[in-house]
């Protein structure tokens, strides 16, 4: 039996001004270090033996901040930008409401919540899923398969994609899945490697 932990990263800068951030390479505010301090807090008492997170700094610097807060600093840690965020392309930098006077609320609710619809330049979340999943069958898997218990600290849309993957949800279903900064979710492996979610 393995566990895998997910943690969605703690605040951004750019989430607290509303702007689209994908791969906008920004750090997490002193709110963002408390989550991730709590973050920490919660998995104090949980065996984890590797740790993966994205090539971007908000990803990276909490997981610095809850390895830290475990007390175990040198766990191995895998970083990859498979597990990057959703790219909104020529969208990142602008302000979410400002987006929608331009564009439409409809517009940017589409970019913001379909499944297969892309952002200009960017990626939906169906191309998102099409390069985490890959990376999280051939990297993390045959690690949990070994008994091993794993770490994972990312974003919104990459950790969507491996929920929906988990959990076997549908794309209307997986949209309506909203996911908290900070806050652990843990999935629990049984022998014939069937995830289930920990509640509570």
């Amino acid at each position: 039996m393995a566990k895998l932990f997910l943690v969605r990263h703690g605040q951004s800068l750019w989430n607290l001004e509303n702007r689209f951030t994908g791969w906008h390479d920004i750090d997490i505010t002193e709110l963002g270090i408390e989550e991730a301090k709590r973050a920490g807090m919660i998995l104090k008492d949980e065996k984890i033996d590797i740790a993966f997170t994205s090539a971007l700094i908000r990803a990276q610097h909490t997981l610095t901040v809850i390895l830290s807060e475990i007390g175990k600093p040198d766990i191995p840690v895998i970083i990859d930008k498979a597990l990057n965020e959703r790219s909104y392309g020529s969208l990142e930098g602008l302000n979410k409401a400002e987006t929608a006077q331009k564009y439409g609320d409809e517009q940017v609710h589409i970019w913001r919540r379909s499944y297969d619809v892309i952002p200009p330049g960017g990626e939906s979340l169906k191309d998102t899923y099409n390069r985490v999943i890959p990376y999280f069958e051939n990297k993390v898997a045959p690690l949990l398969k070994k008994g091993e218990n794993i770490l994972i600290v990312a974003h919104g849309n990459s950790l969507r994609s491996l929920i929906m993957y988990l959990e076997h949800l549908s794309p209307e279903e997986i949209l309506e899945r909203e996911i908290a900064t900070g806050v652990p979710i843990t999935y629990i492996f049984d022998e014939s490697f069937h995830a289930s979610r920990k509640v509570g």
